[in-house]
This record gives structure tokens, C-alpha cells and sequence, in this order.
């Protein structure tokens, strides 16, 4: 039986340069959603529910596809969200206020079979413990990597690693925003593994 093929229903190139390590033929497509908040949510709740929603936006154009949605959400100890920064100042304000904090990440996953409906979900916690940071370190951080497109206002797999004294959680990938673990497990629990494959 032919293998149905993959989409990453995102437009993320980090997403898009995780999955390509599973070694598998995908394509990509970016959803159309409404990424915000619903009042009241719990951050998982919000990853859980924006990750399946950009399976379900593609699965119409899409027929006869497995469809990869992941979306994060990070939070300080406080509920306060770290959004993608956009700017410097932003991102100099949100390392500010993870300085000496744990902040929490929750990465949503989702493989929704567009032909059956369907769906494997889950969400992946990884929590990041950073440093006593000075304003002078967060600002040489961030004029030399310039994160302003990434959740946290770092990059975890560049110099962002010495912003941390510790990192806690199964799957280092889930932080970069795709849990590969998690993926994997699904994948195969559809019948189709990686490392067999042609």
C-alpha cells in the first residue's frame, strides 16, 4: 500500500529543518488560523488547541494526507505568555523577565490523517531554568543572535544555551518547536517507522 504523504502545516524553517532529520518526504503548508488566546486559558490548553487546529485547516485542501500541527506557548511562573518578540526591545524586556525564572514550555503536536480524521495529540513540557542574566549580557545576546522570531526571545540550539543554568524535559527538539519523540511515536503508531524506511 502506497505510504500517504506528509505535510507540516507550518511556514516555520526550524520546524521545517527538525522534521527533514526524520528523514522522511514531506511538504510544507502555512495555516490560515487565529493564533490568540482564548479567555482564561491555560497555556497546554492553547499549544493543544492551536497545534490541532492547523492540521484541521489544511486537511480540506489536503485530501489523503498526514498532517504535522505543532504550535508553543511559553509562560513565566507568574501565567505571564513570552510571545515571539518581533523587536529587540521586546525581547529585551521579555530575557528580563525570565532572568533567575524557570519558564515553561508547552509544545503542542498533532498528526491528523485527513482522509479518516484521525488524530494523535499530545503536549510536550520542557522547562527552562535561566541564569541571573545582567542587562548587559541580554543585550550583547541579543545583537549577536537577534531572536526576535522565536518564542522566549532565544535560540535554544545557538548561543541562547548560555543564557541557562539547567534545562529539564524528555525532548530538547520539543523547545525548538517540533517534539521529534513525540512524532516519532505517533508515526509508528500509524505503521510507519523512520528507520525502515526505503
Amino acid at each position: 500500500m502506497p505510504q500517504k504523504p506528509v505535510l507540516l502545516a507550518s511556514s516555520s524553517p526550524y520546524r521545517k529543518e527538525l522534521l527533514a532529520r526524520l528523514g522522511l518526504p514531506f511538504s510544507c503548508a502555512s495555516p490560515d488560523i487565529d493564533e490568540s488566546p482564548l479567555p482564561g486559558e491555560a497555556p497546554h490548553t492553547l499549544a493543544m488547541r492551536l497545534a490541532q487546529s492547523k492540521t484541521k485547516a489544511l486537511a480540506a485542501s489536503h485530501p489523503n494526507h498526514w498532517i504535522i500541527g505543532s504550535d508553543q506557548v511559553a509562560a513565566l511562573p507568574d501565567g505571564t505568555f513570552l510571545s515571539k518578540p518581533g523587536s529587540f526591545a521586546t525581547a529585551c524586556r521579555q530575557l528580563q523577565q525570565s532572568s533567575g525564572q524557570s519558564v515553561i514550555f508547552h509544545t503542542g503536536l498533532a498528526l491528523l490523517d485527513s482522509n479518516s480524521g484521525n488524530l494523535q495529540a499530545c503536549c510536550e513540557v520542557f522547562t527552562v531554568h535561566f541564569r541571573n542574566l545582567s542587562r548587559k549580557e541580554i543585550e550583547a545576546y541579543l545583537h549577536k543572535e537577534q531572536p526576535y522570531d522565536c518564542a522566549g526571545s532565544f535560540k535554544m540550539e545557538g548561543l541562547g544555551i548560555t543564557l541557562f543554568r539547567e534545562l529539564q524535559g524528555r525532548d530538547p527538539n520539543s523547545l525548538i518547536g517540533l517534539p521529534l519523540i513525540a512524532l516519532n511515536s505517533m508515526l509508528t503508531n500509524w505503521g510507519r517507522n523512520p528507520l525502515l524506511e526505503p
